[in-house]
């Protein structure tokens, strides 16, 4: 599935994610769909662009490593949160994908943020800390890969290959 159609599955997920473990589900739902988003353009995306979308692939998968599967599933009585990542199978507008990205990460941030502040619960407020922290490494990845693409565009529009 195009990357573009996942984040706004995740973004629409977020925004209906009512139950606090449930936005912290889609918190590692995002981070998943940028280590997955980050991988893919490691391999195929355009060869200046390979490293940093690396780094965001490294930042992903810790983001998806900070969080507690086993409390988003409700200590196994939940079914395993499949990752809406392992559908993806392209990216062909990359820019709109890592916007769309840069957008969902943002979102995650402040819906953890409201979750952070409304609980007692210790471990949900530092599994949201934490999460928080990562979705802002990822964010802050992305915005690498799109001003690398900004300079990139610049020297083709300048003739600098």
């Amino acid at each position: 599935m195009d990357a573009v159609r996942l984040i706004a599955a995740g973004r629409h997920a977020l925004a209906q994610s009512g139950a606090a473990w449930d936005i912290v589900g889609e918190a590692w739902q995002a981070q998943a769909l940028a280590q997955g988003i980050g991988s893919y353009l490691a391999v195929t995306g355009p060869p200046e662009l390979r490293s940093e979308a690396r780094g965001l692939g490294e930042a992903g998968g810790r983001g998806c490593g900070v969080l507690d599967r086993a409390a988003l599933r409700g200590e196994g009585s939940a079914p395993e949160y499949p990752p809406r990542a392992a559908q993806l199978s392209e990216v062909p507008d990359v820019r709109q994908a890592l916007l769309g990205l840069q957008a969902l990460l943002g979102e995650v941030g402040i819906a953890l943020v409201g979750v952070a502040c409304g609980t007692d619960d210790e471990t949900l407020y530092w599994q949201c800390i934490e999460s928080i922290d990562a979705a802002d490494e990822s964010s802050d990845r992305v915005r690498g890969i799109l001003r690398r693409m900004v300079v990139r565009e610049r020297g083709s529009a300048s003739g600098v290959a």
